[in-house]
C-alpha cells in the first residue's frame, strides 16, 4: 500500500515539473487579452532602411531605393502608423548626374530645413540634399568626403553638425558646403558583429547614444547601441545588446524576420518609438522573401539615464498590442491606374532615370504608350520599364495591352522583376503569328512556355501570387482568364537572385538589341492585395 501511495504522489508531481515555463527572461508570452492596435509592417513592400524625423506633430520617413528612380520616397504621418507618400528626394536626373544606386538614407530637420543624407554607391559616394518642404523640390547633391556607406547627420545643441558612416568615423561638417571642418576619428568598433552599418547618433540625458545595425541584413540582422558623455567617445556598449533582433529564442518562428537597420524617434507625446525593417517569408524553411525588407514600427521604453528597451524583448510582432498616438488614417489609394494623367504617380518607378521619349502618358486617351529600347530588363542601363512594388504576399496584377509587333525581336508585356531577374508574360511575333509566352529568367537560366496564338485586338494579362508561386494568365474578348504557366516564387526571391531589393510588378517593352518600331499601348493597370 505504501508503494501505491508513493506512485500516486509521483504522478501528481510529474505534471507540475513538465508544465513549468521556460525561465528565459527573453521569452515573453503575448497578452492576447489586449486589443490589437496596429499591424506590421506599417509600410509594406520594398521600403527598407527606414529613417524618420519629427517636426511638431508631423512625422517624415525615407527609405532606400537602390537602382529605382525616382529615388528615396518621402512619407508623411501624424501617428507613425498611417503613412502617405508625398514625394521623392531624388526626382531629377541632374541632382546626381550619373547612374544611381541609393543605399540607406537618413532624414533630419534643423532650423527650418530638411536634410536627407545617403550614399550613391555607383557614382559619387556620400551626399546630402535639402528642402524647405519635404514634398520637394529638393536641392542638387552636396557631396561629402566620408568613406563607406549609410551616413548619418547629427546636429548638436551648440549648432555644430557631424557626419558618421558605417566605418564609425566621425567628422564635423560645414552644413552649407559639405566640407569637413575636422579630421575623421574612429569612435567605435561596433560590438563585433559582421557587416556593421546604419549608424545614428542621438543625445539624451547628457549621453551621446550611437546606434547601429550588425550581422548583415538577413536572418542574423540586429540593432546594437553604445553611449558616451563625449561625442568623440569613448563609447561603452550596452550590456543588453542587441536591443532588437530575431536571431534568438524571442524572434524564432515569428512571421517577420531579419529585423534591423533602425532609427529612433520621440513622439510629440514624449513616447519613444523605433522604425526598422524586416521581411516576410513566402516559404517554410529555409525562408525566401519576395517583398523585400519592409518598414515596421515598435514601441521603445527609454528611462532617464538608462538604455532603450525595444518592445519589451527586442522583437517585432505582426499584431501589435500597445498604446499608440491618436490614429489619423490616410485615404486608401485605389489600385487602379487608368493613365489619365500626364506623368506617373508617386508609387510608380523606373529602373535608372528613364529615356523619356520611350514613355508617353496620353492623358486625353487614357493610355500609357511604351516604345521598346534596345535594352532588356536586367541589362545595365535604363530599359523601357515602369512598375510598382509588390506590397502583398497574395496579390493580383492585371493590365490591358494592345501590341501587334512588326518584327520578331519586338516584345512587350507585364513582368515581375528583382535585381535583374524577371518573370514575363509577353507578346512576340513568330512566323507571322502573334504569340503569348511566359518567359522566366533567373541568372543565366531562361525558360519559355508553350506559345499561345492570339486573336487580333487587345489582350488582358494577369499575374497572381499566392505566396509560394506565381500564376500567369490571359483573356481576350471578355472571356474568362486562362492560366498558361505557374512559377515557384523562390526563383525570384532575394535569397535566390541576391542584392537588397524586393519584387516589382510592371509594364515593359524591348526591341532586344535594337529600338522597337512598334509601340505598346497600355489602357489600364490594376493591382489588388488579397488578405
Amino acid at each position: 500500500m505504501k508503494n501505491l501511495f508513493t506512485f500516486i504522489a509521483l504522478l501528481a508531481i510529474i505534471p507540475a515539473f513538465s508544465q513549468q515555463k521556460n525561465p528565459n527572461p527573453w521569452v515573453m508570452a503575448p497578452d492576447t487579452s489586449i486589443e490589437v492596435t496596429y499591424k506590421n509592417p506599417v509600410i509594406p513592400g520594398f521600403y527598407p532602411d527606414p529613417s524618420v524625423c519629427r517636426v511638431d506633430d508631423d512625422y517624415y520617413l525615407v527609405n532606400s531605393t537602390f537602382e529605382y528612380f525616382p529615388g528615396v520616397p518621402v512619407f508623411h504621418s501624424k501617428d507613425l502608423i498611417n503613412w502617405k507618400q508625398i514625394g521623392h528626394c531624388i526626382e531629377r536626373e541632374g541632382q546626381i548626374n550619373g547612374e544611381i544606386n541609393i543605399f540607406a538614407p537618413t532624414i533630419r530637420h534643423h532650423e527650418g530645413t530638411f536634410y536627407m543624407i545617403t550614399t550613391n554607391v555607383t557614382h559619387g559616394g556620400n551626399f546630402f540634399v535639402t528642402a524647405k518642404d519635404p514634398a520637394g523640390p529638393w536641392s542638387d547633391a552636396i557631396w561629402v568626403d566620408m568613406p563607406e556607406i549609410d551616413p548619418d547627420l547629427f546636429f548638436d545643441e551648440d549648432g555644430k553638425a557631424y557626419v558618421i558612416t558605417s566605418k564609425f568615423e566621425l567628422a564635423e561638417i560645414d552644413i552649407e558646403t559639405g566640407k569637413l571642418v575636422s579630421e575623421r576619428h574612429k569612435i567605435w568598433n561596433s560590438t563585433g558583429g559582421r557587416y556593421p552599418e546604419a549608424p545614428h547618433i542621438y543625445k539624451k540625458d547628457g549621453f551621446y547614444y550611437l546606434m547601429a545595425a550588425e550581422g548583415g541584413t538577413e536572418e542574423a540582422h540586429m540593432v546594437t547601441i553604445a553611449r558616451s558623455h563625449n561625442i568623440w567617445g569613448p563609447y561603452i556598449d550596452n550590456p543588453a545588446n542587441p536591443i532588437a533582433t530575431h536571431v534568438n529564442h524571442a524572434g524564432m518562428g515569428k512571421p517577420i524576420q531579419g529585423i534591423g537597420h533602425a532609427d529612433i524617434i520621440q513622439a510629440h507625446d514624449d513616447s519613444w518609438w523605433m522604425v526598422l525593417h524586416g521581411y516576410r517569408s513566402v516559404t517554410g524553411y529555409p525562408p525566401h522573401h519576395i517583398l523585400g525588407r519592409e518598414t515596421c514600427l515598435v514601441p521603445v521604453s527609454w528611462p532617464q539615464g538608462g538604455w532603450p528597451v525595444v518592445n519589451g524583448n527586442g522583437s517585432v510582432n505582426v499584431e501589435m498590442r500597445h498604446q499608440t498616438l491618436p490614429l489619423v488614417p490616410v485615404k486608401e489609394k485605389s489600385g487602379r491606374t487608368d493613365f489619365d494623367f500626364p506623368k506617373p504617380g508617386l508609387d510608380w518607378n523606373y529602373i535608372q532615370p528613364p529615356q523619356q521619349d520611350n514613355f508617353l502618358f496620353d492623358a486625353k486617351e487614357g493610355h500609357l504608350i511604351i516604345t521598346g529600347s534596345e535594352l532588356q530588363i536586367g541589362e545595365k542601363g535604363n530599359p523601357s520599364f515602369i512598375g510598382r512594388r509588390l506590397t502583398d504576399i497574395q496579390f493580383s496584377a492585371t493590365t490591358r495591352l494592345l501590341f501587334d509587333p512588326k518584327k520578331a525581336n519586338e516584345e512587350a508585356g507585364m513582368t515581375l522583376v528583382n535585381n535583374g531577374s524577371h518573370f514575363d508574360i509577353m507578346i512576340q511575333k513568330e512566323n507571322e503569328k502573334r504569340l503569348l509566352i511566359v518567359k522566366l529568367q533567373f541568372g543565366q537560366t531562361i525558360y519559355r512556355s508553350t506559345p499561345v496564338e492570339l486573336s487580333p485586338g487587345y489582350v488582358d494579362l494577369k499575374i497572381e501570387g499566392n505566396g509560394p508561386e506565381f500564376i500567369f494568365s490571359y483573356a481576350q474578348k471578355g472571356n474568362d482568364f486562362k492560366t498558361i504557366e505557374k512559377a515557384d516564387a523562390r526563383f525570384i526571391s532575394t535569397q535566390t537572385v541576391g542584392w537588397f531589393t524586393g519584387v516589382c510588378v510592371g509594364l515593359y517593352a524591348t526591341g532586344n538589341g535594337q529600338r522597337s518600331e512598334t509601340t505598346a499601348v497600355y489602357d489600364w493597370f490594376e493591382y489588388k492585395g488579397i488578405e
